[in-house]
């Protein structure tokens, strides 16, 4: 691939900074990619689950596994038998709370590249749970609207982020919780209770369906826009157009639609849509993401704090019109991973 004026040139560590990281393993899969990776790489599943449920005793494990199967089962969810068979496979509790917990903070911005001929995405993932940077891994798959990777770990069925070279790249967000009860641990209880009333699928299933299903930024747009997801959400996307770029903040009915350059954190934009921000410092993260240049540069020289915390697992930078990205997973204590550059 020809390298564009306005990025800087492939950085290949040196053996010292790559001392102690490890590599993100490049997957080819078909369209039952979390089953084909959960075979490929089961150690990882395992190795998430036990650093995942560490404080959870397993009868309790059980009970929310007992839910959550409960739950996809009453609204016939689309993706129950896949999550089944990854259950037997495991043979442990935790598949199904897994699958649809949704407990994270992230940042994003959509814009043109430096020299304004593409759409970018910058996506940074915080979450709580230690092994996810270290055990990411890029599954390349063979979707029926065409291929796509997705950076994501044995087993589990939904998409966080991903980009599809020629159509689009994008990520999902925690979105605010709702204020219902007053204190932080009953609105938290009420918000899961109203999960259990929602015949939706997932937000991350509804993005796994664009990724497998749009031909296109439009068709994935619209998709976003319009299709019931069982809890809100906000989804950046990047077409490869630079005036494709977009974020939609989603309840479960309703989007507000911010086209054009835009950033996404953890708290609402639109007007009158009021909630409990997510994550660290959702509005420092997002003022410092609205200065970043969306530029390719495996070192990352803008990842600082607050965008970069003890939470944070994931960054990349992706570009579906010339169909490359750049990743690095991270720890509490740092990067935990080479940075991977890869073209589809």
């Amino acid at each position: 691939m020809q390298q564009k004026v306005s990025d800087p040139p492939v950085h290949a560590p040196a053996p010292s900074e790559r001392a102690g990281l490890a590599v993100i393993p490049v997957i080819d899969t078909g369209p039952s990619y979390p089953m084909e990776t959960l075979v490929r790489e089961e150690r990882r599943a395992h190795q998430l689950l036990d650093a995942a449920t560490s404080i959870v005793p397993q009868r309790t494990l059980g009970v929310l596994d007992a839910v959550s199967r409960r739950w996809l089962a009453k609204w016939n969810n689309a993706h129950l038998a896949e999550i089944d068979a990854i259950a037997a496979k495991l043979a442990r509790p935790g598949a199904y709370f897994l699958s649809v917990n949704y407990e994270w903070g992230c940042t994003c911005r959509v814009a043109p590249s430096p020299d304004r001929a593409t759409a970018r995405l910058i996506r940074v993932l915080d979450w709580r749970t230690d092994g996810l940077g270290r055990n990411v891994i890029a599954a390349k798959v063979a979707g029926g609207a065409g291929p796509f990777v997705t950076f994501t770990w044995p087993g589990y069925t939904g998409v966080l982020q991903a980009m599809a070279k020629g159509r689009f790249s994008a990520a999902l967000n925690q979105a605010p919780m709702r204020r219902v009860a007053g204190s932080y641990a009953l609105d938290w209880a009420a918000n899961r209770r109203r999960v259990w009333t929602m015949p939706h699928q997932t937000p991350a299933h509804l993005l796994r369906a664009a990724f497998e299903q749009a031909a296109d930024f439009a068709e994935a747009r619209q998709m976003l826009i319009t299709q019931p997801i069982s809890t809100p959400a906000i989804y950046s996307l990047a077409g490869i157009k630079p005036s494709e770029t977009v974020v939609i903040e989603r309840n479960e009915t309703e989007a507000r639609v911010h086209d054009g350059p835009n950033v996404a954190a953890n708290h609402w934009q639109a007007p009158l849509w009021q909630g409990r921000a997510r994550g660290h410092d959702s509005p420092g993260r997002a003022c410092r993401m609205a200065a970043i240049s969306p530029e390719f540069d495996p070192k990352f020289p803008w990842f600082k704090a607050p965008i970069l915390n003890d939470r944070t697992r994931l960054v990349l930078v992706a570009d579906a019109a010339v169909g490359r990205v750049v990743v690095q997973g991270y720890e509490a204590s740092g990067a935990a991973t080479e940075p991977l550059d890869l073209v589809a």
